[in-house]
């Protein structure tokens, strides 16, 4: 890589960094340019040559949080990966390093809470998100027809939304306190369905 091109890499980082700090502090519709430009320490010109507007700044935010952990996994050889090593090695990037490790669950919070005023949050989250991950695991599938799988694309929204309706109710509706149910064993009972497996196994919370 090139100094033109790492100095390029390190301040699109930090406007990232800075429209992150705003964006969970004032949310989507208090966010601006300029408040952005103040907090990453740049001038507006420069975030507009990097992001072309704010929802283009955000949907970076969301590809950087979400779907960029997932991309490595799916360069594997789709041959060289058995379904069960896949779907673990997905739902384990997903909770271990999304949920836990990430801004994803503050802004996910900032889509569904703003969604109704910014319809287009809810559009770029499904879009980024839900939509080309279903896309990536969809591959996968058609790939493995001894799965026997119909319908690859309700399939993958089945595996994908039930981790998220997870996080939903446990991490943002304080679900924990009421729903004995852990994402070992939610993600077991995925596997179990999609796999093929269920009634030989047995797994512990």
């Amino acid at each position: 890589m090139s100094v033109t091109s790492e100095r390029q890499t390190a301040k699109r980082a930090q406007i990232l960094k800075g429209a992150m700090a705003v964006f969970l502090r004032l949310g989507y519709a208090g966010t601006s340019m300029d408040r952005v430009a103040t907090e990453a320490g740049v001038s507006k010109q420069t975030i507009y040559s990097h992001f072309q507007d704010k929802e283009g700044l955000f949907r970076s935010l969301i590809e950087g949080e979400t779907l960029a952990r997932f991309e490595a996994v799916f360069q594997l050889d789709p041959h060289q990966v058995d379904p069960e090593t896949l779907l673990r090695r997905l739902a384990q990037i997903y909770f271990t390093q999304v949920v836990d490790n990430s801004q994803y669950v503050p802004l996910l919070r900032i889509v569904i809470g703003e969604s109704e005023r910014f319809p287009e949050l809810a559009r770029l989250f499904t879009e980024t998100v839900a939509q080309r991950g279903k896309k990536l695991l969809c591959e996968y599938f058609r790939h493995h027809p001894e799965l026997s799988i119909r319908d690859p694309e309700a399939i993958a929204q089945i595996f994908f939304g039930s981790m998220v309706s997870w996080v939903i109710l446990q991490k943002m509706l304080y679900g924990e306190a009421s729903f004995d149910l852990s994402r070992d064993r939610v993600v077991n009972q995925l596997i179990d369905l999609i796999v093929g497996h269920s009634g030989n196994r047995s797994y512990s919370d």
